[in-house]
């Protein structure tokens, strides 16, 4: 049994799942506001901390991405994931910037829902892995690696020249692209071909480090150091020695901190805080960014100095949109690793589904795709997967693309009057779904539809 803190503002749909999860094992408190969720985090749950938020996106007191933010900044790092009416990716990728472990979009699917309820509980907290020996190249194991699919593109190609080319050098590295590129992916390629590949390799998301717990996390600290350091701790750095330091969105790193970072790297030196005893450490850093820091050093969101000493090498991850060539190769990737995950047996995509795949932008590239694919081999029943197990969003999407400009025909016209009234009720009532429904005279069921039609947010 799980304790789920639910935080959502409609009543009814709020008590369907409370009902539907106690079913299944766990126990809900649920809230219908950011104050009283707050309120609620701060008491706990009697039976102990509460061990996923599932967060409604709109709330009476504001929205829950920003909640998130702010959790995280205190250092709360519970697995959350956000659910949203507006099937606005962009939105969700947001979220995940900012810490949110995954999304799921009403009317919810029960399966869907207890898959990524299931994923979020099994979340570790592991940040540092040791990887296995340097993987042979695609032309001797006939096959490609789980997490290093070059692809075939022009601009694949010329991503993965520059990993080869660098990865044997000890230069720190930028890797700069969209959220959701695989940043990550190609710091962890650049590990397991260095000289560094025995050694670990940690990870750090930077956007989840609080202020105030971010150079403890780094750079350790003595028992004693501040409230709360109950024992020694040691720092990333550390964990990291003889190995490769990943530091995701580093740009979310405090100015304070950015200084001991700069410091770290050009001694090759730290300081746990708490203590005046210096440590050796042998670290390799590979940065990752969806920011443009050279633009934030001219504004003085970050030090042009540490810029520079990062900047040995930028590598540029390129948006899925721009590797029409590679999405079989990905969606294939993730296909199979959805059946082995969800024990399913989907063999393909239909034509109208991979004709969907390739207009679509993709706002939260591979990482959207792999959550696309993994909600459709769920809801896939038999081995070649079809339009009617495709998010609803991708559709409307496409939908969108096709339609005419607002204003050039009757149905235009009165589709704008329509998605105005909408929103000028959802905006008296304060975004309670239910009132906004009985307002309008309509079931719940048709204003969800009519909010995810006009991407109302």
């Amino acid at each position: 049994m799980a304790h789920l803190l639910l935080v959502e503002d409609d009543s009814t749909f709020s008590k369907l799942l409370t009902n539907f999860l106690g079913k299944h094992g766990h126990q809900v408190k649920a809230c219908t506001s950011i104050r009283e969720a707050r309120e609620t985090l701060g008491k706990g749950s009697s039976d102990g901390p509460f061990e996923v938020l599932m967060l409604d996106y709109r709330l009476p007191d504001g929205n829950s991405v920003d909640f998130l933010k702010t959790l995280r900044s205190e250092g709360n790092r519970t697995p959350a994931f956000i659910m949203t009416s507006f099937h606005d990716v962009r939105t969700a990728v947001t979220a995940m910037q900012i810490g949110a472990f995954d999304y799921i979009t009403k009317p919810v699917n029960p399966e869907e829902l207890l898959m990524v309820l299931r994923e979020a509980l099994n979340k570790g907290e592991v940040t540092s892995v040791k990887t296995a020996p340097k993987a042979k190249s695609n032309a001797q194991s006939g096959k490609q690696s789980l997490d290093y699919i070059e692809g075939k593109s022009k601009v694949a190609k010329q991503l993965f020249e520059y990993v080869r080319l660098v990865a044997p050098t000890d230069m720190s590295v930028i890797i700069q692209g969209e959220s959701g590129t695989g940043k990550e992916h190609v710091a962890k390629s650049i590990h397991r071909l260095s000289k560094r590949a025995d050694g670990p390799f940690v990870a750090i998301d930077c956007g989840s480090l609080s202020k105030d717990l971010a150079a403890s996390e780094l750079f350790g600290h003595k028992k004693g150091a501040f409230t709360g350091a109950l024992q020694d701790k040691i720092g990333q750095f550390e964990a990291a020695d003889g190995g490769t330091l990943f530091l995701d969105e580093i740009g979310n790193l405090s100015y304070d901190v950015q200084i001991k970072l700069l410091r770290a790297l050009q001694e090759r030196i730290i300081v746990p805080i708490g203590s005046t005893q210096q440590v050796k450490v042998d670290v390799r850093l590979i940065a990752a960014t969806n920011e443009d820091l050279i633009a934030n050093a001219a504004t003085g969101d970050f030090r042009e100095d540490l810029y520079h000493r990062l900047n040995e090498f930028k590598i540029e991850v390129p948006a899925l949109r721009k590797r029409g060539e590679d999405l079989p190769i990905f969606v294939q990737h993730f296909v199979d690793k959805a059946n082995e995950e969800l024990e399913r047996n989907v063999r393909e995509l239909s034509k109208e589904v991979m004709d969907v795949f390739q207009k679509y932008d993709w706002p939260g590239n591979l990482r959207e795709l792999n959550n696309v694919i993994k909600r459709l081999v769920l809801l896939s029943k038999e081995e070649v997967a079809t339009l009617s197990a495709l998010p609803s969003e991708m559709i409307t999407a496409m939908e969108d693309q096709q339609k005419p400009a607002p204003g050039s025909d009757l149905k235009a016209l009165q589709e704008t009057h329509e998605k105005e009234m909408i929103e000028k009720v959802l905006q008296e009532v304060r975004y309670n779904k239910s009132k906004a429904a009985k307002l309008l005279n309509i079931d719940r069921k048709t204003l969800y539809y009519k909010i995810e039609k006009y991407h109302i947010e």
